[in-house]
C-alpha cells in the first residue's frame, strides 16, 4: 500500500503532506508526525509503516512533512506552524470522518503534542517524545539539535524554550498517550515519566507505557508490541 495524493501546504519543497487511501468508513484522521530531531536528513517515509498499518485499520492517514533545520529553513516557531497548517490544509481537504489525533514520533512527538496544545487534534499518541527543550538543551540531546532548532540558547532566551516545550504548555486538555522504552538511548525514558507526572499534576488525562528493553526505533515498528499496544489504546479512546 501506498500514498494516493501529494497535498501541499506552502512554496517550500518540505511543506507537503502525503494522503493515504480513504477506507470506506472512516474512523478518523490520522495525523503521522516524523523524527529525526528536526534535521533535514530525516523525512515522512519514517511513518510509512504506521501509515500503512493505520489505513488498513480503517484510519485516514495523512503523513506530514515539514520544514526542518540542516539548510531547509526550519526551526522553531516555524516548523510547528507547518505542523499546524498542514493539519487545518487537510481537515479542508478531507472529511475527517471522526477525531482528528496526532501521532508522532522522536521530535515529532514534540510537535504532536505541541499540536494538541494549540487545540489543532483531538488526541496525541506520543511515541519517545521530546518533552523539554531546556533540558534536551542541557543533556545535548540529538547532538546538540535543541540549540539548532530553537536558534538561540536557554540562557539567552528561556521564554522561547518554554513555549517550544510540551512540558512547559501543561495541561494541553487533550486525551493523549506517551510510550517510551527504558533503554531508549536517543530520548532516556526519564523524560516522559517527568512530564507524565507534570502532566497528571496539572490534570490532563493522560495514559503513560513503559516498555522494558525497548529501544527507540521499535515505537515504530507496527509489529512491535509496543505499536500493538498503543494501537489498541487509540481504538478504545476512540469507541
Amino acid at each position: 500500500m501506498k500514498p494516493e495524493a501529494v497535498l501541499g501546504y506552502g512554496s517550500s519543497r518540505s511543506q507537503f503532506v502525503e494522503l493515504w487511501p480513504v477506507p470506506p468508513r472512516s474512523r478518523g484522521l490520522a495525523v503521522l508526525l516524523h523524527g529525526g530531531f528536526w534535521r533535514a536528513r530525516h523525512g515522512l517515509d519514517q511513518m510509512d509503516p504506521l501509515c500503512a498499518d493505520l489505513t488498513e485499520r480503517g484510519w485516514s492517514v495523512a503523513n506530514v512533512e515539514y520544514r526542518r533545520t540542516d539548510g531547509d529553513a526550519g526551526g522553531w516557531p516555524g516548523t510547528l506552524t507547518d505542523v499546524l497548517e498542514a493539519i487545518d490544509s487537510v481537515r479542508q481537504h478531507r472529511d475527517p470522518g471522526g477525531p482528528v489525533v496526532a501521532i508522532g514520533h522522536s521530535a515529532g512527538g514534540h510537535l504532536a503534542l505541541l499540536a494538541a496544545a494549540s487545540a489543532a487534534v483531538d488526541l496525541t499518541v506520543a511515541l519517545a517524545p521530546v518533552t523539554d527543550l531546556p533540558r534536551s538543551a542541557e543533556e545535548g540531546l540529538g547532538e546538540g539539535a535543541a540549540p539548532l532548532f530553537m536558534g538561540t540558547t536557554p540562557e539567552a532566551d528561556p521564554g522561547s524554550y518554554r513555549a517550544a516545550s510540551p512540558r512547559f504548555r501543561l495541561p494541553l486538555g487533550k486525551p493523549h498517550l506517551v510510550v517510551h522504552g527504558d533503554a531508549d538511548e536517543r530520548v532516556p525514558v526519564d523524560h516522559s515519566r517527568d512530564y507524565v507526572a507534570a502532566a497528571r499534576h496539572a490534570g490532563d488525562a493522560v495514559d503513560y507505557l513503559e516498555l522494558p528493553d525497548v529501544g527507540h526505533f521499535e515505537l515504530i515498528d507496527p509489529s512491535h508490541h509496543s505499536w500493538i499496544e498503543a494501537r489498541s489504546w487509540l481504538a478504545n479512546a476512540v469507541r
